[in-house]
């Protein structure tokens, strides 16, 4: 084969072909550019595995030393031929561990390419385990002067980067706080406050919601609380930020059903999903700084500001259900509340079997949509914050849509079950919400998965990792929803079928080691949820149940004696006294 006749060290040679008295500056540049456009060919003819050998990959060094010394079109070439090498891990560790790229990183602003070969470089060497630390520390060293380089300039290009780069790179791939991250957060605001074009707008939202994201500790706090001088009409940029995203979520709605097939529908898709990312997180940032008032907070908003603030969002989140509640009868339902059973059916196109609903999306499903999911997650902890009834009244209308898209679990790309159960906390504070909730079946639902992670949290060969807490977290949330249908006014008496949670409760096992603080939170929380029920029940249903109070007291005594293995004392003191409030329920019920 040709490509192996070539020796790659008269590449290398040709590559940094000096000039010097034998060789003029024209002979020297056009070494060079034969070299370039070699490489260039056999790295498109080449297949793919001869793309991963040492023969090509290695030249990858020689090729970043070429850039000084090259013409404009020559540049193009190398960087053409750098990004199809580090397209492969073997080629993109190569390029990972030479040591200087300052030649690339100095004419990044003029050649977007750079940017690419840096993304495909960390992206496909964090594909290798034993990579990742070295991806890190690489991260760290190169986007400063990145930031450097794209001083002065709008920016756009390399924020885009970033924000498309960022939630596709390993977490473990990411420094911990680094103090690059101030000036990252400059460069994102002086874009912002530059009234930028449409791509500009993208590209500031995508970024914005990948730091809040990726920093969920210090981000908030530099976006949001660090105002540059002399905002627009002197309100501060958080202010000026969040209008803007509010005002891109409205005036996006009306058409979106309408562009549900176009080609460009997901890029449009990530960047509202975007910005109620950050809207959530600059809502959270907000209630805690309204908490901290007068403390420590050192972030405050005009008492007029905060008023407006707040009617713009509750007008946003309006349009969101309204939106929500038309995509998802577009993509299900038919039409509000129309039982699953009556819903449309499908019909065999050329183009393959869909529903029969003109307006909906031919290829993706509305519970793979990132909208959706950052739709539903801003909306729930705004009705959750705000106190503002006819939201949360609208908001019941959705019911159907939380409970399909919590079933869909397993299914779905997406996690849609935190952001309902959220949702459905605050929702149920409203007593038509619960009869709207028992209506879809909403309790037999919740149960279903909350009898699962019983099962999970109580089973020895579980290991005590992420995925168990997360499980446990959830089954506390799936508790708080069914006590706020206990306690709802229009609940009189739990019906028979609820009382399967008392069973299941009093069948819980008790795990022999010293199990992680948010079990034995979950457990204590199901042993509320069953003294709540049986405290509404009436006399001959807890008759009925009477031989589970031994089962329930013995529990308690069991979860009692784990507490006093635990490590941190004042958590064990908190876990106890709720024990001890469920051993007083349980002592009155007798």
């Amino acid at each position: 084969m040709l490509w192996e006749a070539l020796s790659p060290k008269f590449l290398d040679r040709l590559l940094r072909a000096p000039q010097s008295e034998k060789v003029n500056k024209a002979e020297s540049k056009d070494m060079v550019d034969l070299a370039v456009a070699v490489l260039h060919t056999f790295t498109i003819l080449l297949p793919e595995e001869s793309r991963k050998q040492k023969q090509l990959t290695g030249r990858t060094g020689p090729l970043v030393k070429a850039v000084v010394r090259s013409s404009d079109e020559t540049t193009k070439l190398i960087l053409q031929t750098l990004l199809t090498i580090v397209s492969q891990p073997e080629g993109a560790v190569e390029l990972l561990h030479f040591q200087d790229i300052s030649s690339l990183i100095e004419i990044a602003s003029h050649y977007p390419l750079v940017l690419e070969v840096v993304k495909y470089t960390w992206l496909n060497a964090s594909t290798i385990p034993d990579e990742i630390q070295a991806v890190r520390t690489n991260v760290d060293k190169i986007i400063p002067p990145l930031v450097v380089a794209f001083n002065g300039t709008d920016a756009v290009t390399f924020i885009s980067f970033l924000g498309d780069l960022l939630p596709k790179l390993d977490q473990e791939a990411l420094p911990g706080n680094p103090k690059w991250l101030k000036s990252l957060t400059l460069l994102l605001q002086n874009l912002i406050t530059s009234k930028p074009t449409a791509a500009g707008r993208a590209a500031y939202t995508k970024l914005a919601a990948a730091l809040l994201q990726a920093y969920l500790a210090t981000c908030p706090e530099l976006l949001f609380k660090d105002d540059i001088s002399s905002t627009v009409d002197s309100k501060p940029f958080s202010y000026l930020f969040v209008n803007l995203l509010l005002i891109d979520l409205r005036s996006s709605f009306p058409s979106l059903l309408a562009q549900l097939n176009n080609s460009d529908y997901a890029s449009t898709s990530q960047r509202l999903a975007a910005a109620f990312d950050v809207l959530s997180s600059f809502i959270g940032f907000l209630v805690r700084s309204l908490d901290d008032e007068g403390i420590s907070s050192g972030y405050s908003l005009a008492p007029d500001l905060l008023l407006k603030l707040r009617k713009d969002i509750a007008e946003t989140m309006s349009l969101t259900i309204e939106y929500l509640r038309d995509r998802w009868d577009a993509s299900v339902a038919g039409v509000s509340g129309l039982h699953p059973e009556a819903r449309i059916g499908t019909a065999a196109t050329s183009e393959g079997t869909r529903l029969t609903l003109t307006w909906e999306s031919m290829k993706d499903n509305v519970n793979a949509d990132p909208l959706i999911l950052a739709g539903i997650r801003a909306l729930a902890i705004w009705i959750r914050e705000d106190e503002n009834e006819n939201l949360r009244n609208e908001s019941a209308g959705l019911m159907d849509m939380f409970f399909e898209l919590y079933k869909s679990g397993s299914q779905s790309t997406l996690d849609f079950k935190y952001p309902v159960l959220l949702a459905l906390e605050a929702i149920l504070g409203a007593e038509e919400s619960v009869e709207i909730f028992l209506g879809q079946t909403g309790w037999e639902i919740l149960f279903l998965d909350l009898k699962a992670i019983v099962q999970q949290t109580s089973d020895e060969n579980t290991p005590s990792d992420a995925s168990t807490s997360a499980e446990a977290n959830r089954g506390l949330q799936v508790v708080r929803v069914l006590l706020a249908v206990i306690d709802s006014p229009t609940t009189s008496f739990p019906r028979e079928d609820w009382m399967a949670v008392v069973t299941t409760t009093a069948a819980m096992k008790v795990l022999s080691g010293i199990p992680l603080p948010i079990i034995l939170e979950f457990q204590i929380a199901m042993l509320q949820l069953s003294t709540a029920l049986l405290s509404k029940a009436s006399g001959g249903m807890m008759k009925r149940y009477i031989t589970s109070y031994a089962a329930l007291s013995g529990l308690v005594n069991q979860l009692k004696a784990q507490t006093n293995d635990m490590i941190d004392e004042i958590e064990a003191a908190e876990l106890r006294g709720l024990l001890e409030d469920v051993d007083l329920d349980l002592g009155n019920l007798r």
